[in-house]
């Protein structure tokens, strides 16, 4: 096993590659890391999957993958942490903004100190306030939200012992939140370090305004199925029974206090249906009702999947 696989997705960044396998090579020689490199060419229009066979031929440590369209980042990693062999993973991205030089104390982080993962902090960022403000923002509310304080969740500069990659799983847009993912799955020593942020060299940012909107989207996502994806009861029937029950009590207070003014204070009761209560303990009833049952069909679901009794172990000693 090598000590190191560095995972790159890319899209569009033909002009940066050479300087970057350059530059990682480099560093990685000095400090006598045995690596390989893996660039996930996430569907490019220019001419980076050349550049990355043109390397591939003269460097053996270069590994490539091009996906047939552009799928996304999280895509890209998966495909990456599902290839990549090293003891640590390190991400970065392929736009130069990500220093190189930082590679050897985040795999001593990872091999000297135990971190299971380790999250790089843009502290100094060379981004237009338009982005700065609403990544605090985001990530103010990740962390309000997981319980985990790195200060920037988004940083594309990580690294990961083997078993964390080899054990999670990141689709649509969850490469935001690696490290939430990890921590759910048991991965408490989550670390942080101060990374250098570059200025873009060469081409265009490919991230736009929706991922501040999609973000919190997925976190949401992440929370739920980690909690209640094998016991959707717990949510669904909670919270249904509650509303039930509300609405159950309220049309109790309805039938009572129409009781109370026929038989004991003698005077005209209010029409129920013209009642403000009559309408919100109904509905509150019946959205209870359905909530319930859609925590019932969910049970159903889930114990009839193949899935269900599947535990990720850490280690064994039976024999």
């Amino acid at each position: 096993m090598k000590d190191l696989s560095l995972v790159i997705p890319l899209l569009n960044e033909a002009e940066s590659l050479p300087e970057l396998h350059a530059w990682i090579k480099r560093v990685c020689d000095n400090h006598r890391l045995s690596y390989e490199i893996l660039f996930i060419d996430d569907g490019s229009k220019d001419q980076s999957w050349e550049v990355i066979s043109t390397l591939r031929a003269q460097n053996p440590e270069v590994l490539g993958i091009r996906f047939q369209r552009n799928y996304g980042k999280s895509a890209a990693l998966h495909i990456g942490f599902e290839a990549a062999q090293g003891k640590v993973v390190i991400t970065m991205d392929a736009d130069l903004q990500d220093s190189p030089d930082e590679i050897p104390e985040l795999y001593r982080m990872i091999t000297e100190e135990g971190f299971d993962l380790v999250s790089g902090w843009k502290k100094k960022r060379y981004d237009p306030i338009t982005k700065t403000i609403p990544t605090k923002l985001y990530n103010w509310a990740t962390r309000r939200m997981s319980g985990i304080y790195l200060h920037d969740f988004n940083c594309g500069l990580k690294a990961y012992s083997n078993e964390v990659i080899k054990s999670i799983e990141i689709f649509g847009e969850m490469h935001r939140y690696i490290p939430v993912i990890a921590h759910r799955e048991g991965f408490k020593k989550i670390g942080e370090k101060i990374v250098e942020h570059r200025s873009r060299k060469y081409g265009t940012t490919k991230f736009g305004l929706e991922r501040f909107i999609n973000g919190p989207l997925d976190l949401l996502t992440i929370i739920f199925i980690s909690k209640f994806g094998k016991r959707p009861m717990h949510i669904f029937g909670t919270v249904g029974a509650s509303m039930f029950f509300i609405g159950l009590g309220l049309t109790a207070y309805l039938i009572i206090m129409k009781f109370m003014h026929l038989n004991v204070w003698n005077t005209k009761a209010p029409l129920v249906a013209d009642q403000a209560v009559f309408y919100i303990s109904l509905t509150a009833m019946i959205i209870g009702t359905q909530l319930f049952l859609a925590g019932f069909v969910g049970e159903l679901i889930t114990r009839n999947s193949a899935t269900r009794n599947q535990y990720k172990i850490r280690e064994r000693l039976l024999n």
